[in-house]
């Protein structure tokens, strides 16, 4: 018997210690020298124990209890596996108000230059006019004084988002004019080869539904206050992801730079799949960064790409809320993802039931913009939601879009081999995910410092 105890021990050893290894060397290529560290010191105290048993494990008292540890381990291990979440509330979208593209802040800041709209707006929406007025009084983004201006860096930005305006004519246009007798499924297989050809990490299609859209457009003076029309039938969303290791400085520069990065290649790929199926002579148009008529993360949601995050944002399976999303709609009516293997629905409950409980973003934002209680209610739906205005006015004064609550997150992490076996344990069941936490907070730290300057190199993390 004390054989094949210890023949036990030492396959408990071997495994135990090569998750951990994994862990350690993971840890050291991500610069997480918290994560190594402690990793380290794990490595070296279950070195001792399992050897410490199988060295003493001709006493009683120990042999019993190293018995009792590797039932307990078994006991533990079957748990693990068992799928099991308590019954979500499902959103009832019947009565769904849609939201007004004039009332996101990036809408409402550029009021300050168009001094007629502002009165139009702003008649028609009082309570905003004070907390937009303070917000107007800030410098922009990417102006001097910010916390993380650059005399040299910043303008980088401002030159890949004025590319990025400069690619929405190709976003719609007329179909050829000979529609072609298609296949929709082998249709929708090529997308999804294209997308993922030109850099997409996965691809969704769902049906258009009415609080996809906006209701009117308000980015741009030139068509501000107009009525959104879409008659398209169906959306299909393109996931990019950023990299997590320009993530992890933020709030600094390097931040914005990866996230308008995406932007572009987001935007690359959605004018491509709208160009193609215009080519087949079937109408479609793309949604790009400043050049939306679709909200994309409910129609991510829908297309079964991810949940809904605490803080507001699409949490993918695989990279959490570390990407961008564009969307194309059109009128071709393709098969929806959610009925195929591309979808991640079967991931869905674990995702929503991990942000209930996580509440790290709220605990590290700089603002308080993330709230920490239930799933509120608004716009005649439950849904989480942001501060935007207390979000948007940290951002004037730092000169990037922060990302702090993407850095945080425990979903934002590189797609190695420990990282998927993690997704997998709490994608299983609620205790998993509860022990996942706490070892999340342990190597990675509850509340990981907020970056104060730059770091010396910009592109590379």
């Amino acid at each position: 018997m004390e054989n094949l105890i210890s023949t036990v021990n030492w396959m408990a050893f071997a495994i135990s210690n090569l998750l951990l290894i994994l862990l350690l060397v993971s840890s050291f290529f991500e610069k997480e020298q918290r994560a190594a560290f402690i990793a380290f010191l794990v490595v070296v105290g279950n070195s001792g124990l399992w050897i410490a048993l199988n060295l003493f494990n001709h006493l009683k008292w120990v042999f019993f209890l190293n018995g009792v540890l590797l039932i307990l381990l078994m006991v533990f291990g079957m748990v693990s596996l068992i799928k099991f979440f308590p019954p979500a509330s499902q959103r009832d979208l019947s009565a769904v108000q849609r939201f007004d593209e004039r009332d996101h802040m990036f809408s409402r800041d550029n009021l300050k230059s168009h001094p007629q709209l502002a009165e139009q707006y702003y008649a028609a929406h009082p309570e905003k006019k004070e907390i937009d007025e303070k917000i107007h009084g800030k410098p922009g983004i990417e102006e001097p004084g910010r916390v993380f201006y650059d005399t040299r860096y910043t303008p980088v930005f401002d030159a890949v988002f004025s590319h990025l305006a400069q690619t929405r004519s190709a976003a719609w246009g007329k179909p050829f004019a000979n529609k072609k007798e298609i296949n929709k499924e082998k249709v929708a297989q090529v997308i999804r080869e294209l997308a993922g050809f030109y850099g997409a990490v996965d691809v969704g299609i769902t049906s258009l539904k009415p609080y996809h859209l906006y209701t009117h457009a308000g980015r741009h003076a030139e068509n501000w206050g107009e009525k959104i029309q879409n008659n398209h039938c169906s959306v299909i969303v393109i996931v990019v992801a950023m990299e997590v290791k320009m993530i992890k400085s933020a709030p600094s520069l390097p931040v914005i730079f990866e996230s308008s990065r995406q932007y572009v290649e987001a935007a690359k790929i959605a004018n491509l799949i709208a160009a193609y199926i215009r080519y087949l002579g079937y109408s479609a148009r793309a949604h790009t960064d400043g050049n939306y008529q679709v909200m994309c993360v409910p129609a991510a949601v829908d297309a079964g790409l991810g949940s809904l995050g605490r803080i507001g944002l699409l949490i993918h399976p695989v990279y959490g809320p570390c990407v961008r999303i564009s969307a194309v709609t059109t009128e071709l009516d393709l098969p929806s993802s959610t009925n195929t293997k591309n979808s991640h629905t079967w991931n869905l409950q674990s995702i929503e039931h991990f942000c209930d409980i996580c509440k790290k973003c709220a605990d590290n934002c700089p603002t308080l913009s993330i709230g920490k209680g239930e799933e509120p209610f608004s716009r005649g739906f439950r849904h989480w939601s942001i501060n935007q205005e207390t979000c948007f006015s940290y951002w004037k004064t730092i000169g990037t879009d922060c990302g702090f609550c993407i850095r945080v997150c425990p979903y934002t992490k590189p797609d190695t081999i420990i990282h998927q076996l993690v997704r997998f344990y709490v994608s299983r069941n609620v205790l998993n995910q509860r022990i996942a936490l706490f070892l999340d907070d342990l190597f990675y730290g509850r509340t990981p410092p907020l970056a104060d300057k730059n770091p010396k190199k910009l592109f590379c993390g």
